[in-house]
């Protein structure tokens, strides 16, 4: 008999109740039913958050790589400056690359370690 003039516990993890009050208060339920797909759209769209971050890497990744490629080019200038010019960087291209000997000389090839 005492339990019927005391008021029940509610349960900490019961979302029935906030989840009704959010049904009565209709400016509310308009504002999250207008704020839901835009948010979705600035994070999720073709010009949102995440695209724009993947982007910026990309761009990093892109100009890294431009980087590489121009020192690569400096490079291979200096190799045909040198080419020119130097009688000692065209033997030491002919030697590596195309195995070309002196006279007299002899070549020994070992095989790669496996």
């Amino acid at each position: 008999m005492e339990n019927l003039f005391y008021r029940k516990k509610k349960s900490p993890w019961d979302l029935r109740e906030p989840f009704r009050r959010l049904l009565r208060n209709k400016r509310l339920l308009l504002l999250i039913a207008i704020a839901t797909p835009l948010v979705g759209y600035l994070l999720f769209g073709s010009r949102g958050i995440i695209q724009r971050v993947r982007l910026e890497h990309q761009k990093v990744e892109m100009e890294q790589r431009l980087r590489e490629a121009e020192a690569e080019a400096d490079r291979l200038k200096q190799e045909s400056k040198a080419l020119d010019n130097d009688r000692a960087a065209i033997e030491r291209v002919a030697r590596e690359k195309h195995g070309m000997v002196r006279p007299g000389e002899t070549v020994y090839r070992t095989s790669p370690t496996r």
